[in-house]
């Protein structure tokens, strides 16, 4: 006869290196999208972006020591997401080329949120106001390609973009009349078209 089998000790992986504290699960209802099940939508809603924001910020300032980088961290909500940036210091390591350094940091940063709130989380990373000025940039770039087509009546297609950059073009484009945008392509290279109404 076997010995009664013992209950496993594995556990689902963790974010990578969300730190050394033991996470403990409090008896709490279930999550939402938009907060805690039964309770105030809004408020709820609210609470737990800023309780993203307080875990995004604990998990970044470990990073920035163990790096050994300078910097501050700003913590806001804006709409309906986190949002968290890095400020001062030298920060371009953390940017790295065109922010593919800052795009994967910031997927490590909504891993660990997540492991933490059981929530999946749409937090919104800026380091040394990178994406702030790309946003600009984005914004700038869309208002001229709107108004060529525009003038033109050709559909213009732009560079390969991430999530973030298609919507900043998107949001531009359908602020202007008589030309509209959609997405084509698989990631990494999709990209925005913008094309004439008909």
């Amino acid at each position: 006869m076997s010995a009664p089998q013992q209950p496993s000790t594995e556990s689902a992986p963790a974010a990578p290196d969300a730190g050394d504290d033991v996470l403990v699960e409090d008896a709490e209802p279930a999550r939402t999208a938009t907060g805690v099940a039964g309770g105030s939508g809004v408020a709820r809603g609210e609470e737990l972006l800023v309780q993203e924001g307080d875990v995004a910020g604990d998990y970044l300032e470990r990073l920035l020591d163990i790096l050994d980088v300078d910097g501050d961290i700003d913590l806001d909500v804006e709409g309906d997401r986190a949002s968290v940036a890095i400020v001062g210091g030298r920060l371009g390591d953390l940017i790295g080329p065109d922010g593919a350094t800052l795009e994967a940091l910031q997927e490590l940063t909504r891993l660990a949120v997540a492991q933490s709130t059981g929530v999946r989380s749409r937090l919104m990373l800026d380091i040394g106001g990178f994406r702030a000025k790309r946003k600009a940039d984005l914004s700038a770039l869309a208002g001229e390609t709107a108004r060529r087509v525009v003038e033109s009546g050709q559909p213009e297609r732009l560079s390969p973009m991430n999530p973030f950059e298609r919507k900043v073009v998107h949001d531009v484009v359908a602020g202007i009349a008589g030309v509209h945008s959609e997405s084509e392509g698989e990631e990494p290279s999709r990209r925005v078209v913008v094309l004439p109404d008909t």
